[in-house]
């Protein structure tokens, strides 16, 4: 019996469902600190909210986005900024942990 088994391309944007998948989602990205994954990440739920619509609603072609929010993509901070507010996010820093508190003074 050789059967073969047909497999397509897995999509993440195909099971991102809901707006707490969405959140989770960009969490673990942005936790990995690979500028690459974040990049990726964005761009998938760029395409889960509608990649055309998030194009006229950051004024950024439709194409530069689809070419800034991909693995390879290297977007600006103007373009990253301007996508996550689009999403419904915002930037924001946070201290790392530290092992021991610093007195400044």
């Amino acid at each position: 019996m050789n059967e073969k088994i047909k497999t397509g391309r897995w999509d993440v944007a195909e099971v991102l469902e809901t707006q707490d998948d969405i959140d989770m989602y960009l969490e673990i990205a942005f936790e990995s600190g690979d500028p690459k994954q974040i990049a990726k990440a964005l761009g998938n739920v760029a395409r889960v909210q509608g990649m055309l619509d998030v194009s006229k609603r950051t004024g950024l072609n439709r194409e530069h986005l689809y070419n800034s929010l991909s693995e390879n993509g290297n977007p600006t901070l103007q373009t990253l900024t301007t996508v996550i507010d689009i999403l419904g996010y915002q930037l924001s820093v946070l201290p790392k942990k530290r092992n021991a508190p610093k007195i400044i003074g």
